[in-house]
């Protein structure tokens, strides 16, 4: 009888890869970014970053102290946020509401404390019934919801109140001016978007949704199904970790779908096993390619027509003009104009004297000084005391001083001189000014 022959060649593999597909983390990643975005939202108002100060008439971008007046800056900055949003939903589609969106990172935050209280009730009360275990539960996940309903909407309040003023408010249960009554009001309605809301706010009031599909075309980027080799087990884990309740295979243009990608981890979790690839992917339009295997970088960043190469530098541009007018804006701001409710006032010794009024305003943190000198006029002087003009950080002043001078030879009616504004930071400012003077002067 023959022996059998011992091979040393590896078995087969049942047409499974022995070296599983790498599998993508979006999981993993969106909590990441959504713990960065809690963050930037809470201390961006304590570091006036980006905030409005209604009671002072202020608006704070990128460390600037800005007035309301300056609607030249704010315009700018307005448009170049607008513009970054209309990028982003060309470009990238609805990823900013799986990611970045503080109702959908609050609302995630909020089924996820509750499903975590109830798995501990049931684990440390055991023996309770369970109707007891459950309105525990509820007590406990509605105290945790209040206590983060109050901070919430003081960070909330602070974008528009100084944080320092605010607190005040709090601590004395302020109830009767505008700040108090506006932070009661938010923590009322952040506490009922915790409990009953959440996610229905994305598919029935948020109007990004909309908006998005307005904006987007077939190189927009879209969480896709693709199954051409029939390779689905139906195992449905993509549809039970979905955060909106949808069936992804059904359509990629769901106006539910917020680009979490879960789903994406969902498929390769379970194909990975078998040594499969998943069959959800991040694609550039419907038909368009897989994220991961594109390979020039720009392609990968989503320029892929000329479409978006135009909206791009059209923000480039806003961001460009942000940019110098920042860059030219002064700290201190000098405003000078004659006053000509009177032409001129004629001293007992001869002196002309011409009304001008000054508006001077500190939009920094710091406390400054404004020194004043004229050229141009032969004898002539300010009465503007004292001066230096002190001014503190946020200071406004509002006043009229004289310019004064004696006829001098070659004086007409119309005199002009320059007065110079120097606040220490840049050059000094230049006004061109004229001053005026009896006629009878010159023909002496």
């Amino acid at each position: 009888m023959a022996t059998p022959e011992i091979s040393n060649k590896p078995p087969k593999s049942c047409g499974h890869n022995i070296n599983p597909p790498p599998r993508p983390h979006y999981h993993r990643v969106r909590k990441l970014v959504h713990l960065t975005c809690f963050l930037i939202f809470v201390l961006l108002p304590f570091f006036n970053l980006m905030r409005f100060d209604i009671p002072r008439q202020r608006f704070y971008f990128a460390g600037y102290e800005l007035l309301i007046s300056e609607f030249g800056i704010i315009f700018f900055a307005l448009m170049f946020l607008m513009f970054v949003i209309v990028v982003s939903s060309v470009v990238y589609g609805r990823i900013y509401c799986g990611y970045m969106c503080p109702q959908m990172i609050f609302s995630e935050a909020s089924l996820e404390t509750e499903t975590w209280i109830k798995r501990k009730v049931t684990k440390y009360f055991i023996k309770w019934p369970t109707p007891r275990r459950n309105l525990l539960a509820r007590g406990l996940f509605y105290a945790i919801v209040g206590v983060a309903s109050v901070f919430l909407s003081f960070i909330f309040i602070s974008y528009f109140v100084t944080p320092s003023d605010l607190i005040g408010r709090l601590a004395s249960l302020d109830m009767h001016t505008a700040g108090g009554i506006s932070g009661a009001v938010v923590t009322l309605i952040t506490f009922l978007d915790f409990t009953l809301l959440r996610q229905r706010f994305c598919t029935t009031v948020c109007p990004y949704g909309y908006l998005q599909g307005m904006l987007g075309d077939g190189n927009t980027l879209l969480v896709t199904y693709r199954d051409e080799k029939h390779e689905c087990i139906e195992c449905k884990k993509c549809v039970r970790d979905c955060l909106m309740g949808i069936d992804i295979r059904k359509s990629p243009y769901q106006i539910e779908c917020v680009h979490c990608g879960e789903c994406i981890d969902s498929c390769a979790d379970i194909l990975g096993k078998l040594g499969k690839e998943g069959l959800i992917h991040y694609t550039w339009g419907e038909t368009g390619k897989v994220v991961e295997d594109e390979t020039a970088w720009y392609r990968k960043l989503g320029i892929r027509d000329s479409k978006r190469v135009v909206v791009l530098l059209v923000t480039l541009f806003y961001l460009s003009g942000l940019y110098v007018a920042l860059s030219m804006r002064r700290t201190i701001l000098v405003q000078l104009q004659p006053v000509r409710t009177s032409m001129f006032r004629l001293g007992d010794d001869g002196t002309v004297y011409n009304t001008f009024r000054i508006k001077l305003a500190n939009r920094g943190s710091r406390d400054a000084s404004v020194s004043l000198w004229l050229e141009g006029l032969p004898s002539g002087s300010l009465t503007l005391q004292p001066s230096p003009v002190p001014l503190k950080a946020g200071e406004t002043i509002d006043r009229q001083f004289e310019v004064s001078a004696r006829p001098f030879t070659g004086a007409g009616e119309v005199n002009r001189f320059r007065i110079f504004a120097s606040t220490g930071e840049k050059d000094p400012e230049v006004f061109e000014e004229t001053f005026l003077m009896p006629q009878e002067k010159k023909s002496q």
